[in-house]
């Protein structure tokens, strides 16, 4: 029998329970963390142990970009819903490129936009006026090779 993890449970219990909105800001940091992990994962000098979390991690930031992705409703989102999709899969792109090069490239230009959408969603969760890097930002300022 597996022993008990109390903050498995608590993280189980707590995306069981949040409201959606806080969901999406939970998949947020999820997302930031892992890929906070994959950049720890350069400065590993054992080959293996460095390419196996560099890839694990980017999987994980991934799969929470898709996930992100997937909830999109267009038809309700009409144009931002549409700009989301589009950067989430520029993300996705740039991310699994950063994998299959293992090059810390596209995590360190995607991060700071993720950590952008994410204080927004958190900025709006809490009623806070955008802070003004936030509300300037635009996905057209992205270059997409």
């Amino acid at each position: 029998m597996p022993a008990f993890d109390p903050w498995k449970s608590y993280r189980r219990i707590a995306t069981q329970t949040a409201p959606p909105g806080q969901l999406v800001l939970m998949l947020f940091d999820g997302a930031l963390l892992s890929l906070d992990r994959a950049l720890l994962g350069f400065t590993y000098t054992d080959v293996g142990e460095r390419n196996s979390a560099i890839h694990n991690n980017i999987q994980r930031a991934v799969a929470i970009i898709r996930e992100l992705n997937c909830a999109l409703d267009l038809e309700a989102g009409g144009k931002l819903a549409e700009t989301l999709r589009d950067l989430y899969n520029y993300f996705e792109r740039r991310l699994m490129e950063s994998n299959r090069k293992k090059s810390r490239q596209g995590i360190d230009e995607i991060m700071p936009l993720l950590k952008e959408l994410r204080d927004a969603w958190f900025q709006m969760l809490n009623g806070v006026a955008p802070a003004a890097s936030a509300a300037a930002w635009s996905p057209n300022h992205l270059v997409t090779a």
